[in-house]
């Protein structure tokens, strides 16, 4: 967790949104809106705050021509990023390619990513977890990574993370490790899935009226919710309702 020693990113939005939240709002967004860096931005800032496991945390993007971190809880985490950006390789950017978790439990053990090693070692950093997230489209558009010093402690977190990317509900109550910042966590990545799964649907039964691919079908979801004024879920979610009445179809 972060100290009053630890940098923070310039023009760090103070909210009180929570966790949970800003992970929920990020996956239904558009991917394009202006508000995608805001909420990246507070993803960052909420988990190296509320995560007790978490001593750093930041976020990963592409950006034209390269890979960038749009956000960091401190310099550390910054320097950690930039070495995997260095070799190209490491947890936060195989967690972007594949658009899966990677948690590294003890980073002392890891042989895939030298950089990402030395620079982890030198600066004490013992665990760390990078977590694909992703908006309105379904497809990643960033990393939250998260670094700490315990491996004991991060441990529980990966696991957890693991488990609601494999489409289970995270861990309840009282289970070690399980503080109430993870289950912010684990519970707003549980409900950002869901978002995009009810996108997804929407998106499949505009693809099968119109005969379009997924990508120009989302556009089209886009169109629609802006020319209407409702957000993507609601847009999305009012499909399925017209498209599960009897006789009915959604509009094209």
């Amino acid at each position: 967790m972060p100290t009053s020693q630890q940098p923070e990113t310039p023009g760090w939005p103070r909210t009180s949104a929570s966790l949970a939240g800003t992970l929920i709002a990020l996956a239904a967004t558009a991917d394009d809106a202006s508000i995608i860096d805001v909420h990246l931005t507070q993803a960052a800032r909420l988990a190296a705050d509320t995560l007790a496991a978490v001593d750093y945390a930041s976020i990963t993007a592409w950006r034209g021509q390269g890979y960038t971190t749009v956000a960091a809880s401190s310099e550390l985490a910054l320097a950690v990023d930039q070495a995997q950006y260095a070799d190209r390789a490491g947890p936060c950017l195989h967690s972007l390619e594949t658009a899966t978790p990677v948690g590294v439990p003890d980073i002392a053990a890891t042989m895939s990513w030298p950089g990402f090693y030395r620079s982890a070692h030198e600066l004490g950093l013992h665990a760390s977890l990078s977590i694909p997230l992703f908006a309105g489209s379904g497809v990643p558009i960033a990393v939250l990574n998260l670094y700490g010093r315990d491996t004991a402690t991060m441990a529980p977190l990966i696991a957890g993370v693991r488990t609601v990317y494999t489409g289970r509900p995270p861990p309840t109550g009282n289970q070690p490790g399980m503080d109430t910042g993870a289950h912010q966590l684990l519970t707003g990545l549980a409900q950002a899935l869901t978002v995009r799964a009810t996108i997804q649907q929407a998106i499949g039964v505009l693809m099968a009226r119109n005969e379009r691919n997924a990508a120009e079908t989302y556009r089209q979801l886009r169109l629609r919710a802006a020319e209407t004024g409702d957000s993507l879920i609601d847009t999305a979610t009012a499909l399925l309702a017209s498209a599960a009445t009897p006789h009915s179809h959604p509009e094209s």
